[in-house]
């Protein structure tokens, strides 16, 4: 028989705990639980280590935060939240460092925001955390298979919201597309949360040079800060200066 690794990831120890104790009674399924985000990497990271890989994370989207409080509402299109932000972003990690994990992201609230945020970070599905242990079983099994699971209530407004998202992402490649190379490349240090000053040091160009092509980019962007053009470069899929790894020409190629 072939077994299921599950790994439950959820701050309520609790329901943590009964989820774990009703998956556990299946005879094809071995269960383990974390009670946050690092510890949910750690497990995963120990487990690959020994050759007992976890086949599936269910995770809890509101995984962190205080009680209570609403997760907080992003632009469609900006991708997932920042990480330790919620369940979605540790969603957004595994898909990095532990690829061939599916996720699940278990919700107390059907939102069809939250979970087409949830799809782009990688999550093969989203179901209640009321829903019954028979359903929950068949979204397991089923993202093995490459499934991708959704209630049925949720589709519509999923789709438009990653429909927005293309559109949004559409909108921020045409911009970006519109700066020099010099400017890009001002924009990408910009994404990797450089200052003024470091960007003239990286780029080798004076501080005064650095001030306008950062006043050139707000303005082909039709931004009015550097958050802003952050958001929108990284909504466009524009890469962070490799702080460690990029070469900068001296020359004035890119001016």
């Amino acid at each position: 028989m072939v077994r299921i690794r599950v790994l439950v990831v959820d701050d309520h120890r609790i329901f943590a705990e009964s989820l774990a104790a009703a998956l556990a009674a299946e005879p094809d399924v071995d269960v383990s639980a974390a009670g946050s985000g690092p510890a949910a990497l750690r497990c995963l990271e120990r487990a690959a280590a020994e050759g007992r890989r976890f086949d599936v994370l269910l995770v809890d989207a509101d995984l962190g935060a205080v009680a209570g409080a609403l997760p907080a509402q992003r632009e469609p299109g900006s991708g997932p939240p920042p990480p330790g932000s919620d369940g979605i972003a540790l969603v957004a990690g595994v898909r990095v460092t532990h690829p061939g994990v599916r996720t699940v992201v278990l919700a107390e609230r059907d939102d069809p925001r939250r979970a087409a945020h949830a799809l782009q970070a990688g999550a093969s599905g989203w179901v209640a955390k009321d829903c019954s242990l028979s359903r929950l079983l068949a979204v397991i099994r089923g993202v093995l298979r490459e499934e991708t699971h959704l209630p049925p209530a949720l589709l519509t407004g999923v789709l438009r919201e990653l429909t927005a998202a293309r559109k949004h992402r559409t909108d921020s490649e045409r911009l970006v597309e519109s700066l020099t190379p010099r400017e890009h490349e001002v924009l990408r240090c910009m994404v990797a949360g450089l200052g003024r000053k470091d960007v003239a040091a990286r780029l080798f160009l004076s501080p005064h040079t650095v001030r306008t092509h950062m006043q050139n980019v707000l303005g082909k962007l039709g931004v009015h800060s550097t958050l802003a053009a952050v958001a929108l470069a990284r909504r466009a899929g524009v890469r962070p200066a490799d702080l460690a790894g990029d070469v900068v020409e001296r020359s004035g190629q890119l001016a």
